[in-house]
Parts: structure tokens; C-alpha cells; sequence
């Protein structure tokens, strides 16, 4: 049986759409063609690519629509940005309908996953180890709201094709956030009514913890956190954007996963780009997993969301990344640590294939 990995993070789109990227190639082939333009300052260099995925056994993606407020543009190179909903919402429209040109332009490389019947025939062709090259499952995921006018308007995203919903990024109308704190609002309740009738995932990364705390109370359907850090490992940084030990019992509670992320400045405190690379490996990243692991008393809530290529990338992830093709190499150290390999298993993928076995149940 093929060892599958499930990445709960990816800012495809984005980075597509940004910067051009052509991910049906290669990182490296992608690398290539930046390599006399200001990209890799920018967002650092591509850690994904077709070739990559194949390399690490990728047969998952929980792939996003991420836009930026205006308030929070880091440059005039950033597109995806907007100053109100109607701009928010053409943005996601962009988002959406490139994932589909993926998918119509290469359907040996990539599905969209919509429904139960393509998810449970798509899984039994990753099992195939007869099969050398398969396409990647995307399974869209709305990461901030703030292009919805009202929360009924979710249920026209989940018609096209839109399976796990973030209520926040920095913070809004609907929920508090990393950068505007707050709860939950009436708004953002009516919001996750409306998901548990549609069999939603709820992602509660970037929301604020006083939101995850009212969130994990009332929504009934399944729970994740994409990708987050523990906090507890970085002395506190990073406000909310990472998640404490009571908010990581509080998912296990709830049968939820929690996605780690490989990046050097959410594992090591006060990383800065200016410490040499060789200082953070994937050891780091490993302690990130074992301590989630320790104080929910398993291995089932726990798994992998890089978060490539929003953001980041070469060379601000353990040393011996080159790309997510290297991420299988985190194994080899789970196995030293003293975990079985049902343990890894589940931690790759079978945590979150629980996750999507109830979204797509629905």
C-alpha cells in the first residue's frame, strides 16, 4: 500500500495567481523561472510542484482561497488584496475558477473533490501502488469570509465546490481574529448554522481564542485547525495565531486535527532570517508534533499543513527541506521518537482522511 501524505494547507491559488506559478511543473522548474525576478524576496521560493507532490506521495490537498485586506498589504507586488466585499468576493471567484482550470487543463495531475463519490474513488486509487502517477485530490478551502455579504451566501461557495470554511484571517464581521480580537459574532453564529447544515469543516486557525473557545462549544460538525504551531514551544509568540495546550486538549476533545506547519519563525522562538538555516530542522518541526501527541494522549490529533507557498518558503523551513518532495523525511524521526508506524500513518494522512470521511459523509 502506497503511504499517503494529506496537507491541509496549501496557498495554491495564491501563489498561482500572485506570482505566476505554473504547478504543474516542478518546484524547481518554477524556481528556474524566478530566479532573476524579486518572487523569491517576496514569497520565497516554491516548495510545491507536481513532480514534488508525486515525490512525497501527496494525494491530498486542502487547497485555499486566501485574499489580504487592504489594510494589511505588505507591498504593491501583493494582488489578492481588497477594501470591501465586493472586491473580497470577485477575488475568490478568481481563487475558485483557477482551481478549475487546473483541473480542466490537467486531469491526469488534478481533481477537485465535491462529493462522497469522487472522495471515496479518488482514495481507493491512491491505494493503488501499481500506479505511478496519479492526480492530486483538491478539497477547496475558504480561508476568511470577509466576501460574504451575509452568511447564507456560504451555501452558494459550497456549491462551487467549497468544503471547509476559516470564519477569520485577521478578524471581522463575523469573528474575531489574530489581528482584531473579539468573539464570535451573531453573524458568525448564524455563519456556522448554516456550515453544520452543509456538513462543513470548521477551521479554526486565525481565529481568536476567545472566537475558538465559543466555536468549539456550539458547532457540532468537525473541527481542524489547518495549520497552527504550539504555543507553549515559542514562549507565547505570535498572539493568536498559535494555538495554547488548553485550545489543543479542547480540539482533541471534539475528535478534531490539528495541522503543524513547517516553518522556521512558528518553530523556533524568536527566529529571525538573519540565524543560520542549518540551526532549525525538522527535528524542530517534530517536536511541534510529539508535544500535541503528549498532552492529547495519542497520535489521532495531530498531522501536517504546510501553509506553501503563502507567505514563504525556500529557505525558511528546516534544513532539510527542499521541497515538500522532502517532507516524507519526518518518518524516519517520528520513528526514532518512538512512534509505530500506524502512529505515522495516522499522523501523514489517516487523521485527516477521519476529518474529510465526515465532511464528504454529509
Amino acid at each position: 500500500m502506497r503511504k499517503i501524505l494529506i496537507d491541509a494547507h496549501e496557498d495554491i491559488a495564491y501563489a498561482a495567481i500572485s506570482f505566476n506559478r505554473d504547478y504543474s511543473k516542478s518546484a524547481a522548474d518554477i524556481r528556474m523561472a524566478e530566479q532573476f525576478t524579486e518572487i523569491p524576496q517576496w514569497n520565497g521560493h516554491a516548495m510545491l510542484g507536481y513532480a514534488d507532490w508525486q515525490k512525497a506521495n501527496v494525494g491530498i490537498i486542502f487547497s485555499t482561497l486566501f485574499i489580504m485586506p487592504k489594510r494589511y498589504q505588505t507591498g504593491d507586488w501583493e494582488k489578492v488584496v481588497y477594501r470591501n466585499p465586493q472586491e473580497a468576493k470577485s477575488l475568490l471567484q478568481q481563487q475558485v475558477d483557477y482551481y478549475y482550470r487546473l483541473e480542466g487543463n490537467y486531469p491526469e495531475k488534478f481533481i477537485i473533490l465535491r462529493n462522497n463519490a469522487q472522495y471515496q474513488d479518488h482514495w481507493e486509487i491512491l491505494q493503488k501502488t501499481s500506479q505511478k502517477s496519479y492526480p492530486i485530490g483538491l478539497v477547496i478551502l475558504m480561508e476568511g469570509v470577509e466576501g460574504l455579504s451575509h452568511p447564507n451566501e456560504i451555501e452558494e461557495w459550497y456549491h462551487k465546490g467549497v468544503r471547509i470554511v476559516g470564519p477569520a484571517w485577521s478578524g471581522g464581521k463575523f469573528s474575531g481574529g489574530m489581528y482584531e480580537p473579539g468573539g464570535l459574532t451573531n453573524e458568525g453564529r448564524l455563519l456556522l448554522e448554516i456550515m453544520l447544515d452543509l456538513g462543513m469543516g470548521l477551521d479554526i486557525t486565525h481565529m481568536s481564542a476567545r472566537a475558538v473557545f465559543q466555536a468549539l462549544d456550539i458547532y457540532e460538525g468537525p473541527v481542524l485547525s489547518s495549520h497552527a504551531n504550539a504555543k507553549s514551544l515559542i514562549n507565547g509568540l505570535g498572539g493568536d495565531r498559535h494555538l495554547s495546550d488548553l485550545i489543543i486538549r479542547r480540539i482533541a476533545e471534539r475528535d478534531g486535527v490539528m495541522g503543524v506547519m513547517p516553518y522556521n519563525q512558528f518553530l523556533v522562538a524568536n527566529w529571525t532570517k538573519s540565524i543560520a538555516r542549518d540551526k532549525v530542522t525538522l527535528e524542530h518541526y517534530v517536536n511541534h508534533i510529539d508535544h500535541i501527541c503528549q498532552i492529547t494522549g495519542s497520535a489521532n490529533h495531530v498531522a501536517i499543513g504546510t501553509d506553501f507557498d503563502g507567505g514563504f518558503g525556500f529557505p525558511d523551513v528546516p534544513v532539510e527541506l527542499i521541497s515538500i518532495g522532502d517532507l516524507p523525511q519526518v518518518d524516519a524521526i517520528l520513528t526514532t521518537r518512538g512512534y509505530n508506524q500506524e502512529e505515522i500513518n495516522a499522523i501523514f494522512a489517516m487523521n485527516w482522511k477521519r476529518i474529510l470521511d465526515r465532511i464528504f459523509s454529509k
